[in-house]
């Protein structure tokens, strides 16, 4: 294997290489066609009454929040939520990452003011990350992938960060169904680079699986 170096360190690092077999990606792009229709066909009534609660709570506010998020090969593209925050969340940001309670790229606070009543229910149920079906019945993302992070994020990653973005990102992953709120970047990198290496259809099912058993439990999404 090829050897490289990060860039924050001098540690050596193995990078990844991809080893999927010829029928993995028609079969995942199958698997993801057919589960995003089943999606929307099965919790069709799921999406009309969150929107309806959100549209109650802010009527003024859209429904949906769109951010822009780096795909594939640095592709950036958008990816669509139901909007879970006060309608100007984003210009807040700023004033919160001093309260970040995890390591290297990424937000999380747990008790983030911005979130709002529905918010809270939508984001501890997973709920407020259903219309990324749309993302993956257009191709942008997977059922499952390492989690497509924001262009502010990439723009601190080192060379062995960046290897996330060499497959397609998924709504879940290896990293979405551990202890998610325990995990750092550091972590989050390792689980996602391995699922990489290791990457298969009976893989992605089990992590499939193991989100619908996590979709009703505590969660602090990205």
């Amino acid at each position: 294997m090829e050897i490289m170096t990060d860039e924050r360190s001098t540690i050596q690092y193995e990078r990844v290489q991809l080893k999927d077999k010829p029928y993995y990606q028609i079969s995942k792009r199958v698997l993801d066609v057919i589960g995003s229709l089943l999606g929307f066909l099965i919790l069709s009534w799921l999406f009309i009454l969150v929107a309806v609660l959100i549209k109650v709570e802010d009527p003024k506010g859209p429904i949906f929040f769109k951010q822009t998020r780096v795909g594939k090969d640095g592709k950036e593209f958008y990816m669509f939520k139901f909007r879970s925050m006060i309608t100007n969340a984003e210009d807040l940001l700023g004033e919160l990452l001093k309260y970040n309670e995890v390591s290297g790229a990424m937000f999380k606070m747990k008790n983030d003011p911005r979130i709002t009543k529905v918010g809270k229910v939508i984001r501890k149920t997973s709920i407020d990350e259903l219309p990324q079906l749309w993302n993956v019945l257009k191709g942008d993302m997977s059922l499952v992938g390492p989690r497509p992070p924001l262009p502010r994020e990439v723009k601190e990653y080192t060379n062995y960060d960046k290897q996330r973005l060499l497959v397609v990102p998924g709504c879940t992953g290896p990293w979405q169904v551990s202890e998610r709120n325990s995990v750092g970047f550091a972590e989050m990198v390792e689980m996602d680079l391995e699922y990489i290496q290791k990457r298969s259809l009976i893989i992605d099912l089990k992590i499939i699986s193991k989100t619908t058993l996590v979709l009703f439990g505590s969660k602090n999404a990205s």
